[in-house]
């Protein structure tokens, strides 16, 4: 439950005239972490020093449902010079640490990231006599708040975020996001940390999957060339009817060639998925060939849990709601961008090392395998296999419903346990598969029609027997049951 009041108000916002420093003269009513992120905003908006806020009735820190403490939303000008519009431009507080007593972050000191070293930001292009900003932007930002808190995966420039929905549930095709630097907000230190201003970019459907298949910066660049589609500033436009490839069909071939010469930056996404052991029957409930989806998956040993959330730890699941589910229990990881592109690519983390051994799990070379995903997860097979294992490198599918995992791997991958010899490997509930090249080009071949699922009836199943390789694409309700 959220309320709209001016933030002239303590603590939300800010100090007045004179207050001085983050010390200040109400230290108690404007904690410094709040302090230092409102001086920024002032810096902007020296003119609006009681902007409209939506702040959260029941904090956080006392039970309440919302991250954000506040979301602050002023009337930016524009910069009529360089085309940018005037608009709406909302900043939250309260994914950084605002208090520095631990009631919402653990303090670890001032040299590193304040809370999670992030606010969010969002800029809005004003409609013509619009006297008030909207603020169901104020709720977008609420909800990717919460998944941050829930799953511990931070974000950062260039990731994406699949939202399936308008994000002001409108009839409107912006219905996913980018991430990037505010062009404006500059990171801003204060006594807890510091703190960084990624702003949120609205973007239709085929500019996401342009995103997922090749790289989100990218795509954000383009943005920046159309100034009804973003601009300089990444303005969005939620009443805009075209994308950026209609808009401009060259920005296409731009997109073509740098899948062609980058590969893709996606390394992971969660997702409905499973697997099956083909190779023997199953010798009792503990040993189950369905060992992917059950009432009680296997539970993955440390180390196998932080390469996976190595492996995906930026940007959001695939998810076909607006609102993004409850992730406590599953650690529902996300997206990955490739620390640098390299032809051995590596699925050992820097801090997996540190886990303790896991003696308890051995792997196990299989020798045939039945994949299942549902059509979402299955159109981004041909991105996973062209833009990833062509380029040396992983891609990984982590089950929403439990512990299960599908990667693939190249030959260029350091850290598999699958190999030529044994191209099917599983540990626990986590399975490798190694595709050479050869193997891949025929796969892209045989899967073509996975780059238009709307054309295709389900159930839909491949299958290579020489490989002992089946894949089946599968309606979401057979993983939604839990007897599958």
């Amino acid at each position: 439950m959220e309320g709209v009041r001016p933030g002239g108000g303590p603590p939300a916002g800010g100090p007045g005239p004179g207050s001085g420093s983050g010390s200040g003269s109400f230290p108690s009513l404007f904690p410094p972490g709040l302090h230092g992120i409102y001086g920024e905003c002032r810096r902007l908006y020296p003119d609006q020093p009681n902007p409209l806020q939506v702040t959260a009735i029941i904090k956080y820190w006392l039970g309440g449902p919302d991250p954000l403490d506040y979301v602050s939303m002023y009337r930016n000008l524009g910069n009529p010079a360089l085309n940018v519009p005037e608009h709406w431009h909302y900043v939250s507080f309260g994914l950084s640490d605002l208090y520095g007593d631990n009631r919402v972050h653990e303090f670890t000191g001032t040299d590193g990231p304040s809370g999670f070293g992030f606010e969010l930001t969002f800029r809005l292009k004003r409609e013509t006599g619009e006297s008030a900003p909207p603020t169901w932007p104020a709720e977008l930002m609420q909800g990717l708040a919460r998944y941050v808190f829930q799953s511990e995966n931070t974000f950062c420039s260039g990731d994406h975020v699949s939202w399936h929905s308008p994000l002001d549930n409108s009839e409107s095709r912006i219905q996913h996001m980018l991430l990037t630097e505010d062009p404006q907000m500059q990171p801003v230190q204060t006594p807890f940390g510091v703190v960084t201003f990624l702003q949120i970019v609205g973007v239709c459907t085929e500019e996401l999957h342009a995103a997922q298949q090749w790289n989100g910066q990218g795509i954000l660049e383009l943005l920046r060339t159309v100034p009804v589609a973003g601009g300089p500033w990444l303005i969005t436009d939620m009443r805009r009817g075209e994308t950026i490839f209609e808009i401009d069909p060259h920005l296409q071939e731009r997109v073509d060639k740098g899948i062609e010469t980058d590969g893709s930056n996606l390394s992971g996404v969660s997702a409905k998925c499973a697997w099956d052991d083909l190779s023997r029957p199953p010798e009792d409930d503990e040993d189950s060939r369905s060992i992917c989806i059950g009432t009680q998956p296997r539970r993955l040993s440390g180390k196998d849990t932080e390469q996976i959330r190595e492996t995906l730890r930026r940007g959001l699941e695939i998810n076909s709601k607006p609102v993004l589910p409850p992730i406590n229990a599953q650690r529902q990881n996300g997206l990955n961008h490739d620390r640098a592109p390299s032809r051995k690519d590596s699925l050992e983390s820097d801090s997996s090392a540190a886990i303790i051994p896991h003696e308890l799990i051995r792997t196990r070379q299989l020798e045939s395998v039945h994949l299942k995903f549902n059509q979402e997860s299955g159109a981004l097979i041909p991105l996973c296999l062209r833009g990833r294992l062509l380029h040396g490198r992983h891609f990984t599918y982590k089950s929403i419903t439990g512990d299960t995992a599908i990667t693939f791997v190249s030959t260029g991958v350091e850290g598999a346990f699958a190999t030529e010899e044994h191209p099917y490997a599983a540990h626990g509930p986590w399975l490798q598969i190694l595709l050479t090249e050869e193997f891949v080009e025929r796969m892209l071949e045989d899967l073509e029609d996975l780059n238009s699922p709307e054309e295709f009836k389900l159930p839909k199943e491949y299958s290579w027997p020489e490989k002992k390789l089946k894949v089946s694409i599968l309606p979401d309700a057979v993983f939604d049951n839990p007897l599958h």
